[in-house]
Order: structure tokens, then C-alpha cells, then sequence
């Protein structure tokens, strides 16, 4: 019943968790937006002490249930690891804990969030991990089935349905997506929760706590016949039948073993004050494992004053070919209103990419660059940024594009236009133009004669780089091609006008 229970609700929060991704209507996160505020790292970031107090509170009741039901990458996992079950019966044994990989792992996964280096941050991030898989792979293929029923209610004269436009937004992203994806279906597959339990620093701090869990399932010594199927069949490798055994740091609370115990000799029930080899730790071991547990405190306790410090569309008109628009090179990157800059953005993001799954208007795709590469940064080759969205804002969960309202977006500088007098259609062409002047939103650019002495002279745009909020509206809707005469240079911290 309990595995019931824990698998209905895993299975509602990871398709839940999914349609975030796939969702690029925007309706489905007023709603369901919650699910990624309660990922353990995101808010983390975001300082939501609720939060991270509730999940840690949960996990001192019972046990990991974090890491089996509401983790989208542990569900996924499972998943895996059941499909790989019905080729093989029995297929797990037990195995000692690997605590130097699992602590050394979680080590530098705090340097490295200290020290600002967010790639590694984004590689070992369980959610965000899930996210890349599922914008970057699975949702093309939920946007083309749309179109596909988009096509048919068409034909119906139905228009329930909408084609968006599908396309890869970084192919880097993409690769390491796919790469990504095989490695953790190969752990899945071959050994089950081995990811989340030597490598995984979500797994790793929760595991802690899970060890003084008011709720655990317990070996009854008496009713254990040693068969083994418990082991067999814990995907977590943590049950020695032998010696009665769990281990509690590695335990997902699964419940599966509670399921294939014959003989019921496993409850999950509330702990008892028992000698230690009965909860699961041997007196052998014990000073070891106090060590390990004032090593884990000390570098928990790092993470936590870490944490708490980086707290502190073509529109030419004519009939000719239109060449694609390509990415100027920009000396700093656009990141989106909210985000108080580069700096700010890059520290607290994990690369889970639903901002750019839910962006309407096509501005955010991941970055190549090393230092922020698979974070998102804007660019205005398929659109622009219209004042009146604000829905990244809304949806990231940990704290690096903070909920702004749309008049707060209309009073933020995230850059400001720059003209490119070589590529002006005005200069190249001497035809009269005016785009970039009458679709500012802000009205920060004018159009003045090139000679100011000549009536009949025509008209070159002049930016008023103060009233500019960088929403590259100039650049997106310049006709110039490849490069735009006009565009935005990013801000490293972002002004209010």
C-alpha cells in the first residue's frame, strides 16, 4: 500500500514537473509554478528558508521521500530501473557506502558554487539536469505533435490548437542534453539510484538528515529468514539481509522492499531507541562515521554562509530572399530584467532552462560561453522583448530573475542601442528607413537628417542611451541583413531609468 501510495505521487509530481517545460502557452504555471520553487538547490538559491526548512523537516520525518517523489531526475530514474526490472529479476545486491566520492563530490560542488563557477554547478544539480532533458529533447517532440493537431484543427477550421515554432536553441546544449540523458539511463538501467547516491549533492545532504528520520523501514531480526529479496530488489544498494542492515543515508524510502518481503519482516514504523547496530551503523564504525559526520556539518555549514553571501519574425515587406539574422558579438551578455546583471544572474542560476521554455517571444537560449555556458542570455535574431512580458521573471525558482511587475520591467536598463553607421540600410542602400525609430517602445530613438544642412537629406537614427532599456525591439526589426545596424549591448549591472 505504502509503495502505492509513494508511486502515485511520484508519477502526478514528475508529469507535472514535465508539462513546466513543456508548457509554452504560459497557463499551465500559474498553476503548477510551485513545483519548481520546491526543488531543493533552486531554493536554496533563492534564500526560501520555508522552504528548504520544509524539505529538510519532511526528510527528518521521512526519510528521502524528497529524492522518490518530488526530484523529477530520481523519479526518471526509477522509471529507468523498472523497465531495466522486467528484463531482470533480483537484480540488485548490497553495497558499501562510497562516502569519500559521495563527501568529495559535495565538496566541490560547494567550492565551485563559491567560487562562482556554474557550470559544474549545473553539470551535478539534479532538477536543473532534468530540465536541460526535458526542454532541449522532449519537449520538440511535444511542440510537433501540437503542430501536428494544429495542422489537422486547421483543416477543420479549428483553431483549439496553434503552431509554435520548434528549433534547437544551442546545439552545444542539445549535445551535452543527449550525452547527459545516456549516462544517467546507463546508471539507471545498470545499478538504479547510483547517481543519486555517490554523486548526486542533493542526495548526499538529505542522506544526512534521512539517517535521524522519525519514519525508516526496520529489519524485525526475529521474522528475517536472510533470503535476500529485500536487497535483491532495493535500487539503492543499501540493505545487508545478512547483518539485518540499513543503511538510512542512502535509503530513498521507496518502500519496495516492504513489498517484496514475504515473510513481512520490514516496516516502515518509527524509530526506537535501539543500540546502534540495529539502526543500521556498526559499533566498528562508528568513530569513522563520527568523523565523516563532523566533516559533512562543517562543510554543510560552508555551503550555508555561501549561500546566505551571494544572496546579498522577418518584417522586410518585399519579395526578396531575406538572409537570416545572425548574433552580433556582444563585449557582455543581455540577461533578462530581474537578473540586477551578469554577475548577480550567472551566481544563482542552475541552468535548468525554464525560462527559455516558457519565453514567447524567442529571446533566451542557453549560452556557449564557458563561464555562464547553458545559462540563458538573451539575443534578438527570432524576437524581441516586449515590456509587457514578464514570465521569466515569474517561473525561475531560484532567485536569479526576481518576479518584477510590467512596470517594472518598462523602468529597467538591462543595455542600451548602439548604431552601426556601415550596416544602415540609410548608407548602404540610400533608401529611407525609420524602422528602428517608430517600433521603440520607449521612444529612445529619433531620426534626424545625415546632413543638416539639406532639406531633402535623409534620416539617420540617434539613441538617447538614457531613456534605452535594451529591449532590442531596433535590433530584431532592422532590415539590415545579416547584421542588424542597430544593436544592444548588455549592461553588467542593470540601472533604473
Amino acid at each position: 500500500m505504502l509503495q502505492k501510495i509513494r508511486r502515485t505521487a511520484a508519477i502526478i509530481c514528475f508529469i507535472l514537473t514535465s508539462l513546466l517545460f513543456f508548457d509554452f502557452s504560459g497557463i499551465l504555471h500559474h498553476w503548477l509554478g510551485w513545483l519548481a520553487k520546491i526543488q531543493f538547490i533552486p531554493a536554496l538559491l533563492a534564500l526560501n528558508v520555508g522552504v528548504v526548512f520544509m524539505l529538510i523537516a519532511m526528510t527528518l520525518f521521512f526519510g528521502r521521500v524528497y529524492c522518490s517523489v518530488i526530484c523529477p531526475l530520481g523519479v526518471f530514474q526509477d522509471f529507468v530501473s523498472r523497465v531495466a526490472g522486467k528484463r531482470k529479476k533480483n537484480r540488485f545486491t548490497f553495497s558499501p557506502a562510497l562516502h569519500w566520492l559521495r563527501y568529495g563530490v559535495l565538496f566541490l560542488f560547494i567550492i565551485a558554487f563559491i567560487s562562482g563557477l556554474g557550470l559544474f554547478v549545473a553539470f551535478l544539480e539534479p532538477y536543473s539536469i532534468y530540465g536541460r532533458i526535458a526542454s532541449n529533447l522532449i519537449a520538440p517532440l511535444y511542440q510537433w505533435v501540437n503542430n501536428l493537431l494544429a495542422y489537422f484543427s486547421e483543416r477543420i477550421n479549428s483553431y483549439s490548437f496553434y503552431s509554435v515554432d520548434v528549433w534547437i536553441k544551442s546545439i552545444l546544449t542539445f549535445v551535452t542534453s543527449i550525452v547527459t540523458l545516456v549516462v544517467i539511463a546507463v546508471l539507471a538501467w545498470c545499478n538504479g539510484r547510483t547517481y543519486c547516491n555517490t554523486i548526486c549533492p542533493v542526495g548526499t545532504i538529505l542522506g544526512f538528515f534521512a539517517r535521524y528520520s522519525l519514519l525508516k523501514p526496520v529489519i524485525n531480526p526475529e521474522k528475517c529468514n536472510e533470503c535476500g529479496l529485500c536487497s535483491h530488489n532495493c535500487k539503492a544498494s543499501c540493505i545487508d539481509p545478512k547483518a539485518h542492515k540499513i543503511d538510512y543515508s542512502r535509503c530513498v524510502a521507496c518502500m519496495d522492499c516492504i513489498d517484496r518481503c514475504r515473510r513481512k519482516a520490514i516496516k516502515y514504523e518509527l524509530r526506537k531507541k535501539t543500540s546502534r547496530v540495529e539502526i543500521g551503523i556498526s559499533p566498528q564504525i562508528v568513530g569513522k562515521n563520527s568523523n565523516s559526520r563532523r566533516n559533512f556539518l562543517s562543510t554543510t555549514a560552508l555551503f550555508a554562509v555561501a549561500t546566505t553571501l551571494k544572496a546579498q519574425n522577418n518584417v522586410d515587406g518585399g519579395l526578396a530572399i531575406i538572409k537570416d539574422k545572425k548574433n552580433p558579438v556582444r563585449l557582455t551578455q543581455i540577461t533578462p530584467a530581474g537578473s540586477f546583471g551578469a554577475s548577480n544572474f550567472t551566481q544563482h542560476c542552475t541552468a535548468c532552462q525554464l525560462c527559455i521554455s516558457v519565453c514567447p517571444n524567442q529571446v533566451l537560449h542557453p549560452s556557449n560561453r564557458l563561464a555562464s555556458l547553458m545559462q540563458p542570455e538573451m539575443s534578438y535574431e527570432r524576437g524581441y522583448c516586449r515590456p509587457e512580458c514578464v514570465r521569466c521573471s515569474e517561473v525561475c525558482p531560484s532567485g536569479a530573475i526576481k518576479a518584477i511587475t510590467t512596470s517594472d520591467k518598462s523602468s529597467i536598463q538591462i543595455g542600451h542601442a548602439v548604431w552601426i553607421k556601415e550596416n544602415c540600410v540609410v548608407k548602404t542602400d540610400n533608401v529611407s528607413c525609420g524602422n528602428c525609430a517608430r517600433h521603440c517602445p520607449v521612444g529612445a530613438i529619433h531620426m534626424v537628417p545625415d546632413d543638416a544642412n539639406n532639406k531633402e537629406s535623409l534620416k539617420i537614427p540617434v539613441i538617447n542611451t538614457e531613456r534605452c532599456i535594451g529591449c532590442g525591439a531596433c535590433e530584431n526589426l532592422c532590415p539590415s541583413r545579416p547584421f542588424s545596424a542597430i544593436y544592444v549591448e548588455g549592461h553588467e549591472r542593470h540601472r533604473i531609468i
